[in-house]
């Protein structure tokens, strides 16, 4: 009988889902009212609208409602859909209304936080004063830059030293090498300077 349960949880997984996620459940963006496969793909949706006033993104706490994608029954949030019994997402989050079958991600919830991670709690800590989750490595031996993480990225013209991955790449391929807010160097720039030194004193003075 265990088994039988087991069998029935686990039946779908990874076969549905979208791009961003793999899970078994479809949500109802309470802002439009209208089914999304994850708060992803509502707020891509919407940014495609005509009208800007109409552009908006879900908050994703608050979602309430689920649409199984197993059997199509509307509930509200749940890890295990009441009408056919099958896990809607390997991982569940209920702060986050946040599902997920691919688990080699290594979710996890810090409540610090207050979002889901990937990569493993074991592997991160949450510093207060950043208050942001950081990989162990970095224990005592980061810039604390108090509430850095509660800002947005700087390349994007807002403010905070904290910068995406993405941005970074771009504003090396820039030739920036430098925070956007306060000049200090993000990369390594010493064999640049002694180069530029070793320049200037091999430069004829008039």
């Amino acid at each position: 009988m265990e088994g039988f349960a087991n069998e029935r949880l686990d039946f779908g997984k990874m076969g549905y889902g979208c791009k961003h996620y793999r899970r078994r459940c479809k949500i109802r963006a309470p802002c439009c009212n209208e089914m999304f496969d994850c708060r992803h793909c509502h707020n891509e949706a919407t940014s495609m609208l005509n009208s800007p006033l109409d552009w908006h993104e879900l908050i994703r706490n608050d979602v309430k409602q689920v649409i199984c994608s197993v059997c199509d029954t509307e509930q509200p949030v749940a890890h295990v859909c009441t009408n056919c019994g099958v896990n809607m997402g390997e991982y569940f989050c209920g702060v986050c209304k946040f599902y997920d079958d691919d688990t080699v991600k290594k979710q996890f919830h810090c409540d610090d936080c207050g979002i889901c991670r990937v990569g493993g709690r074991e592997n991160f800590f949450h510093c207060k004063k950043c208050g942001s989750c950081y990989s162990v490595g970095l224990r005592d031996n980061h810039l604390c830059v108090e509430n850095s993480m509660r800002h947005h990225c700087p390349i994007c013209y807002e403010c905070g030293h904290t910068m995406h991955y993405e941005c970074y790449d771009e504003m090396i391929k820039r030739d920036k090498y430098c925070c956007p807010i306060c000049s200090k160097s993000v990369i390594d720039m010493s064999r640049t300077w002694k180069r530029i030194d070793e320049e200037i004193e091999a430069t004829v003075m008039p």
